[in-house]
């Protein structure tokens, strides 16, 4: 009898048919077949693309919802208080100087810049908007407004200069710590930083309004314990800052170690 074996054939027709894509009619693909196999290729292949695609869209999306944090009303108050700086002066220095209705004015926008102080903490704290660009900000707004209101008062003879140099001493000298520790951290602003602030607030205020009598000699004391908090929330600030920065000089040292071993 002449002809193909039959295990020939159908060997024959199952590659035939793994090459087209089909199973020759009685045949039974083995296990692992070529179509079976290149499926598996295909959707790995497009599974891995769009993983990729995934991971790329993850990270933008990741990255946009960091940007815009920035962006929250904690932040959009302290950029407010730093607008108000050019303001304030403006009224303060208005007609002289001495005019009373002009410092009514720079009085308003001064006490709204501190409020705008005390309430963008307050949401930062609440609703978790606390950033690092806040951290900054925050206090540069405060200290650019205060600075403002006392050297204005010192050059109308309203304030000694000392007073005016010891305060701005102090804060400009605490801005530029926070910036060389940065690297191993934020010094967040504390209660007795706070403290300082409304009481230095309370006192400028007062200073602004060009008050007499009684009211006079109560904004002299208010103006010194203003002066008692600034030095000793200063020394604080110096305080965590050496702490601050042994605690990461020691914790990259640890890192190292652990990396050479």
């Amino acid at each position: 009898m002449t002809g193909i074996p039959a295990s020939a054939a159908g060997g024959a027709s199952a590659a035939k048919g793994a090459a087209s894509g089909t199973t020759a009619p009685g045949v039974v693909p083995a296990s692992g077949a070529v179509p079976g196999a290149a499926g598996a290729v295909a959707s790995g292949v497009s599974g891995g693309d769009s993983g990729a695609k995934s991971a790329r869209g993850g990270k933008l999306t990741a990255a946009a919802v960091n940007q815009a944090s920035v962006w929250n009303i904690a932040n959009l108050l302290t950029m407010l208080r730093l607008l108000l700086v050019p303001g304030f002066v403006a009224l303060m220095l208005a007609d002289g100087g001495y005019d009373p209705a002009w410092r009514s004015f720079a009085w308003a926008a001064f006490a709204v810049a501190m409020i705008t102080d005390l309430f963008d903490g307050h949401l930062a704290r609440t609703y978790n908007l606390v950033t690092d660009f806040g951290k900054i900000a925050d206090p540069i707004a405060d200290k650019a407004i205060m600075g403002a209101a006392l050297i204005c008062l010192s050059a109308l003879g309203d304030l000694p200069w000392w007073v005016t140099a010891v305060i701005l001493g102090r804060e400009l000298g605490i801005t530029l710590l926070r910036f060389l520790v940065i690297r191993y951290g934020v010094i967040p602003a504390s209660r007795g930083g706070k403290l300082k602030t409304l009481t230095q607030g309370v006192a400028v205020g007062m200073y602004v309004l060009a008050l007499t009598g009684p009211l006079a000699t109560l904004r002299f004391w208010v103006m010194a314990a203003a002066v008692v908090l600034t030095v000793a929330t200063g020394l604080d600030y110096v305080r965590q800052a050496i702490v601050l920065r042994r605690q990461g000089i020691a914790e990259r040292k640890a890192a190292l170690e652990e990396t050479e071993a």
